[in-house]
């Protein structure tokens, strides 16, 4: 907009010259337009009732006039209008010839001086001033628009949340495409959002002279860079720092605070939002801690009003997400997104780098499916090394049995190509061995009854059955006679040198014969001259420690001792009363003994794979039974 010094027009005749200088506010106020009287029409319709804001008054064809008498005493009145209201006349002209310095009386001067209006002198003709009326409307007009433009753009800007953590950032990136600056939001201790990236550089300076002793910079100070808080009323410290290599117009300042009110909202709902979520968080942290020690019902009191209803269940499923540390925050609020309504999600105090997340079961048939499917899914998107793992379903009163359980799985799951695992209770043992390796293991042992075609057809059609079930039973599922399959079981042990009486032998070879004829490998390995791998070799990787730590933990919390138990009853083959004898205890303790244990790991030790992963995650925990003992079937398990 143009002011008293600079009028939009290419016609230098049009000028003023100063006779009053008037107020500092006249010199450098904005025009918004010229408003020409004559002495004739202020003597005969008197001073206007209303001038408009900001306008130029200029009294033309004074020629047959004198400013003296009753023109004169006009001339105070019209003053004192403009003086009455404010802003609205910028300065008062007269029109006079060229050379004339001085066309007001003193007491007119006077007047002006008092009341702080400027005076003004000018030869060029009345058309000249008119057209440049027309300009100063046109150029008003045009910059209306503009501005209503960017006042529409920047309401655009606004988020449907003013939560939304890249609202602040999109305002000021409007800003200083706007008014074409540096845009900075700020508190003491972080950057907030910054257009472009080097504007933090650029007026940290600012920033940090104007918090110690209010002032600016010299170097910054002036019009080309604004500081305005946006939370005065709340002494927050949020400041919004602007700047540029041109002053800064009244125009812009008002754009400026029109855009510090918006990010001061943004602001405040971000402040809010944090308040509001950090003690979601501690409410939901405190709830899970009163779970962990068994406080129920305080748990269902404190989570009441956040999330009515949540804990009113019986059942759990618990899930661990874990991630690099840097990226827990922002998966936390992740997993809050896509299960916050049906969980408890709350980072671990313990692990940097560990998500915990409670949910509820209902008893309506849901099992957690659905959950377990979204995270699922949010961990495939987080990329390694992320991983998951979850419980089986666990009482309300057990949530800590189902936090370790959930913690082994994810630790299982870290070592595996698919990140997650949920409940390895439930895990195939074989699975988790090194495939290659074991396949070499297997073949090896196997290589006697591998080695005529005919023979090992007849062997792996029978002695899977034969090894896992009694000879009768084994003989009626494969439709066989007892006496065929008492042969053939008879002549494979012959061959392998081992005794299918002993439950090693029995548990080596039926997981050499699972290996060979049940699992599929990308290409069948090759017997070498090398040493193959041992038993004792393909139990000593990361994913079946995990896995049997997860089943032989319940067993060693029992307050009996159920691990002697299990050892000795796999000692005597798993014939209760010599165990008991050994152990001084009765055959119905033993018996119970092994029901406990059957409930702990979930496992049917009726059925040799029970037994075997008995005995393997035994090995694996406890070093017992010891697979380098010399006795004759453990040393062909071992070789």
């Amino acid at each position: 907009m143009p002011t008293l010094g600079s009028l939009p027009t290419d016609q230098p005749e049009l000028e003023l010259t100063f006779v009053a200088s008037g107020s500092q506010r006249a010199q450098t106020a904005e025009i918004s337009g010229v408003v020409t009287l004559t002495p004739y029409q202020l003597l005969e319709d008197g001073v206007p009732s209303a001038l408009p804001d900001g306008s130029l008054v200029l009294i033309t064809d004074t020629s047959p006039f004198r400013l003296r008498g009753r023109n004169a005493t006009m001339l105070e009145r019209l003053l004192q209008r403009m003086s009455r209201d404010g802003g609205a006349g910028l300065g008062l002209a007269v029109s006079a010839p060229p050379g004339v310095r001085q066309p007001f009386p003193p007491d007119i001067v006077d007047v002006a001086a008092r009341l702080g209006i400027a005076l003004f002198a000018t030869s060029a003709p009345t058309e000249c001033w008119e057209r440049a009326h027309e300009e100063i409307q046109q150029s008003r007009l045009m910059f209306a628009e503009r501005r209503a433009a960017q006042l529409g753009s920047l309401v655009q800007e606004l988020p449907a949340q003013l939560a939304d953590p890249r609202a602040m950032q999109r305002i000021a990136d409007w800003l200083a495409r706007v008014l074409d600056c540096q845009v900075l939001v700020s508190e003491p201790e972080r950057v907030l959002a910054a257009s472009p990236a080097t504007a933090a550089e650029q007026l940290a300076r600012a920033i940090i002279r104007q918090s110690v002793d209010g002032s600016l910079p010299e170097t910054l100070s002036g019009p080309h860079t604004q500081l305005i808080s946006l939370a005065p009323a709340s002494a927050a410290d949020t400041v919004l720092a602007v700047a540029r290599k041109t002053p800064f117009d009244e125009a812009d300042l008002r754009l400026l605070q029109h855009a510090a009110k918006l990010l001061g909202l943004v602001d405040q709902a971000h402040r809010e939002y944090r308040a509001a979520s950090d003690a979601s968080r501690a409410a939901r942290s405190a709830a899970v801690e009163l779970l962990l020690d068994g406080e129920v019902e305080k748990a269902r009191r404190v989570m009441a009003n956040l999330a009515p209803g949540l804990l009113e269940t019986e059942t759990v499923r618990v899930f661990v997400v874990e991630t690099q540390q840097a990226h827990r925050d922002l998966a936390a609020r992740r997993c809050n997104a896509v299960v916050g309504q049906q969980t408890l999600v709350f980072s671990d105090p313990r692990d940097n780098r560990r998500i915990l997340i409670v949910h509820p079961i209902r008893s309506d048939g849901d099992t957690g499916a659905q959950v377990s499917a979204e995270l699922t899914r949010l961990v495939g998107t987080l990329g390694p090394p992320s991983s998951l793992g979850g419980s089986g379903v666990y009482s309300v009163t057990l949530l800590a049995d189902a936090l370790n359980e959930a913690i082994t799985a994810q630790k299982f799951a870290a070592f595996q190509l698919d990140p997650v695992a949920l409940s390895v209770h439930g895990s195939d043992l074989v699975s988790l061995l090194p495939q290659v390796e074991a396949q070499q293991w297997a073949r090896r042992l196997l290589n006697p009854l591998m080695r005529d075609e005919t023979q090992w057809e007849s062997m792996r059609e029978t002695l899977p059955a034969a090894l896992a079930h009694p000879y009768t039973v084994a003989a009626r599922r494969l439709r066989l006679h007892r006496n065929t399959v008492m042969r053939r079981a008879s002549r494979a042990a012959e061959l392998l040198c081992v005794d299918f009486a002993s439950i090693n032998d029995r548990i080596a070879v039926a997981l050499a014969m699972e290996l060979v004829t049940q699992r599929e490998v990308s290409a069948s390995p090759q017997l070498t001259g090398s040493e193959p791998p041992s038993l004792e070799r393909l139990l000593g990787t990361p994913q079946v420690h995990a896995w049997a730590q997860t089943l032989v933990r319940p067993v060693q919390a029992d307050r009996r001792d159920l691990v002697s138990t299990a050892l000795s009853w796999l000692a005597f083959n798993t014939h209760v009363e010599p165990a008991a004898r050994e152990l001084g205890l009765s055959a119905v303790t033993v018996r119970s003994h092994l029901r406990a244990l059957e409930g702990h790991m979930q496992r049917d030790l009726a059925t040799l794979v029970g037994i075997r992963d008995l005995q393997f995650s035994l090995h694996v925990v406890t070093g017992q039974p010891d697979f380098s003992s010399d006795r004759p079937d453990m040393s062909v398990v071992a070789s």
